[in-house]
């Protein structure tokens, strides 16, 4: 808590914060760390033996890979999802489950299953883009500056 919070709050307030404080326990912060480095890393190599399967079965090349990996990737996340296994791996696993793109899915298929009892357009339309919704916005409008970028450089680099 910050000093100004401090100074407005009373004698006895401050007591119960300094008493709440001393039990309050200490998060095992190497082990959450490891425990998110862990599973985000094997979430990771599955994801590239996924595209290697394509790459050796189906005669895709490492680039057109991507897409049906990432396809897969999502399917497998919102099934767990739906099966309520994911949210098992991310309480263990913390961020671990939520920086690659299973977790982006795992959010819009939570809110959707969620909200699902409202209807299909004002209940799982309405709700599931609200936690995704600033994700895709934001990844849309890097996508145009970097497109922006790439295409003035090549016009300034081949003039």
């Amino acid at each position: 808590m910050s000093n100004k919070k401090k100074k407005k709050l009373s004698p006895v307030q401050q007591e119960y914060q300094a008493f709440a404080k001393a039990r309050e326990p200490q998060r095992p912060v190497a082990l959450n760390c490891f425990r998110a480095f862990i599973v985000g890393g094997g979430i990771c190599v599955f994801g590239q033996l996924i595209a290697d399967f394509f790459i050796w079965n189906f005669d895709f090349t490492e680039k057109t890979a991507g897409n049906p990996t990432v396809a897969v990737l999502i399917i497998i996340s919102v099934l767990l999802t739906s099966l309520g296994v994911y949210d098992h791996i991310a309480q263990w696993a913390g961020a671990g489950t939520a920086v690659p793109v299973t977790g982006f899915a795992n959010s819009i298929a939570s809110a959707a299953i969620e909200h699902r009892s409202e209807g299909f357009v004002l209940g799982v339309g309405g709700n599931m883009f609200k936690l995704a919704g600033s994700v895709i916005v934001y990844g849309v409008f890097a996508a145009f500056v970097v497109a922006l970028i790439k295409t003035l450089i090549s016009l300034l680099g081949g003039a």
